[in-house]
């Protein structure tokens, strides 16, 4: 009986602890409201000088001139003279769990390291990629560290670690012998994303991958067979068609690597919402992208960093032939009208420079530098369905970020990041 007493007793204490902290929490004063006041305003398609930003808890209250917004008692002000306010910058194409190529070859990062050092990089890289402005990542792929992502993911919402909301793929999608790490024919390695084939075989993946924790689902349409060979297909039409109608059916949506016409044409015709890379694209295949309304993350900064590593002096001499052709498949693209979503496949170079991709846009590839501030904000949210961000207007995210100077009009005010918010809580200022 004595026993039964002391637990009831410790049962009440308990019980009694948890409404003393219900009680507390719920008499928690809100975080101040805040009252931006920048030079000027990029809503996430025009540029509005004298506006100001009133930002409530998590979303924004009110966007407009300064006359017609006045902030409540007790509101924090933060002065940005010079400055521009802008939504926070969505980073179309990333590999958190990546480094750059020149430290560590993609073989040996898959091969070598451990998952645990992976995902203690990733962690840095997260917080680098928000304090460098961009509040919203989609993440296509770990590279072999499995679903390393989706805890990444959950530590970053949960408040564990700073970082940018993630869209992940996870795993990603190859057909069977058609990625790496390869070595001898008589050793099985580990591969950077789930081998996956024919009917069943693809269902489950796709399945699996989603029930893990998926965002997104990649798919490789085209890669490299062998060493030195060039890109080739790798599923067929209707393989392509299942991962789609499969990923669909989920609420998912696709996403391809392709380098390759015909790898682009078949996922193109099977549905996916976004061709990655897309050199080898011809003013046939985009035209056909314009039509099914697929758009176009040409990754430029990729292949420009992984030409300089293999010896490439940039501005000496004659351009490497991926550069070359990088340009021709890029003017097709804008030629054929086709939707620009820009990502840079960061990882492949240093997270926190990912502002690289918007620059060699402007600077070599002749976007100006308001496309490319309204791809990387209101743009990507678009295509990314992200109808909660990408804008500065009342009842969005307050995901926010303050440059010197106009990026509107001269493109490397993006490295000039002076305030990152997001859900209104200031990470940087």
């Amino acid at each position: 009986m004595p026993a039964v007493n002391t637990s009831l007793r410790q049962l009440l204490a308990g019980s009694l602890l948890l409404l003393t902290f219900a009680a507390t929490a719920q008499t928690t004063p809100p975080a101040p409201a805040l009252l931006l006041r920048p030079a000027a305003v990029f809503d996430g398609e025009t540029m509005h000088p004298g506006w100001v930003v009133l930002v409530e808890g998590a979303t924004i209250k009110a966007a407009g001139p300064a006359a017609q917004i006045s902030a409540p008692a007790g509101a924090r002000t933060v002065e940005l003279p010079g400055q521009t306010l802008l939504p926070g910058l969505i980073e179309g194409h990333s590999h958190l769990l990546l480094h750059p190529y020149n430290e560590t070859t993609w073989n040996d990062q898959v091969l070598l390291e451990s998952q645990a050092l992976r995902v203690a990089r990733a962690t840095a890289h997260a917080r680098a990629t928000l304090l460098a402005g961009y509040t919203t990542t989609r993440d296509l792929g770990t590279e072999g560290a499995d679903y390393a992502d989706v805890g990444l993911k959950q530590a970053i919402d949960q408040g564990f670690i700073p970082g940018p909301r993630l869209l992940v793929a996870t795993r990603a999608l190859v057909a069977t012998g058609s990625y790496g790490p390869k070595l001898s024919v008589d050793v099985e390695v580990p591969q950077g994303a789930q081998e996956a084939d024919g009917t069943d075989g693809i269902v489950r993946a796709v399945r699996e991958q989603i029930g893990k924790g998926a965002d997104i689902i990649k798919v490789y349409a085209d890669y490299r067979w062998g060493k030195g060979e060039p890109s080739r297909p790798t599923f067929s039409q209707e393989e392509l068609t299942l991962i789609v109608q499969t990923a669909r059916g989920a609420g998912r949506p696709v996403v391809a690597h392709a380098s390759t016409p015909e790898g682009m044409r078949r996922a193109t015709l099977a549905g996916v919402e976004t061709i990655e890379h897309g050199d080898g694209g011809t003013l046939e295949v985009f035209k056909l992208m314009k039509q099914r309304g697929v758009a176009l993350c040409p990754t430029v900064a990729a292949g420009d960093a992984i030409s300089q590593y293999q010896g490439w002096k940039k501005g000496q001499g004659t351009e490497p032939e991926r550069i070359q052709q990088k340009r021709l498949s890029v003017q097709a693209a804008r030629k054929a009208g086709v939707t620009l979503a820009v990502g840079g496949d960061v990882g492949v170079f240093r997270h926190g420079d990912n502002s690289r991709e918007a620059e060699l846009l402007v600077q070599e590839y002749g976007f100006s530098p308001l496309e490319v501030v309204q791809a990387q904000t209101s743009g990507n949210a678009r295509i990314f369905h992200l109808l909660d961000r990408g804008r500065i207007q009342p009842g969005l995210l307050a995901d926010l970020v303050a440059v010197a100077g106009d990026p509107t009009q001269q493109i490397t005010a993006l490295r000039e990041v002076k305030l990152v918010v997001k859900g209104g809580v200031v990470y940087k200022e």
